[in-house]
């Protein structure tokens, strides 16, 4: 596995080391002791997500301001913008976006450290979206930035409108946001 560093220091890349041929390909998607030892995170997953977007979906900017989840993230059908909000007031990155391609052909993942919003947008036909998380969700802490707040001038790859829920319309502004210390 490779460690690619971001714009933020405490979001990371991963890359695997893929085994090909023409049967078809292997990886390991997580490694506990690879992962320790490469990024120097002791991290415990507690829960395992799989979620199906149709294109042009966008899901986020969301997070949890009590019970905060780390998430490992990675996409094993078509392709995602993936975006981590640093929402640490405490932080030298604080209100900086990072943004990058996750698909099933880059096989790459991104590690979302606890104190950042998370968000993603479809940009293949449908995506499907697996994450790994360091606390289990708590919906009454659950909290939504909204995609497109002006003061963090997100550069989302869109095409056309997005296709947003409810609760994703609702997103408060990043000023008046509940954000962690």
């Amino acid at each position: 596995m490779n460690i690619v560093s971001t714009t933020i220091p405490d979001v990371m890349i991963l890359e695997p080391r893929v085994f090909g041929d023409d049967r078809g390909f292997f990886f390991e998607s997580f490694n506990e002791r690879n992962w320790r030892e490469l990024t120097g995170l002791d991290v415990c997953f507690v829960q395992h997500n799989h979620s199906r977007s149709a294109g042009n979906v966008l899901r986020g900017l969301h997070y949890q301001i009590q019970q905060p989840q780390g998430k490992l993230v990675r996409v094993i059908c078509g392709e995602v913008f993936d975006v981590a909000v640093d929402i640490r007031k405490s932080s030298p990155t604080f209100g900086r976006w990072f943004g990058t391609l996750l698909s099933a052909e880059n096989k790459r993942q991104m590690w979302v450290p606890a104190g950042f919003a998370h968000g993603f947008c479809v940009t293949s036909d449908y995506a499907e979206f697996l994450y790994l998380t360091t606390d289990y969700w708590a919906p009454e802490y659950e909290r939504c930035i909204a995609w497109n707040d002006p003061d963090l001038a997100i550069s989302w790859p869109l095409t056309a409108e997005p296709v947003i829920s409810a609760k994703d319309q609702h997103g408060c502004r990043f000023r008046d946001a509940d954000l962690f210390p």
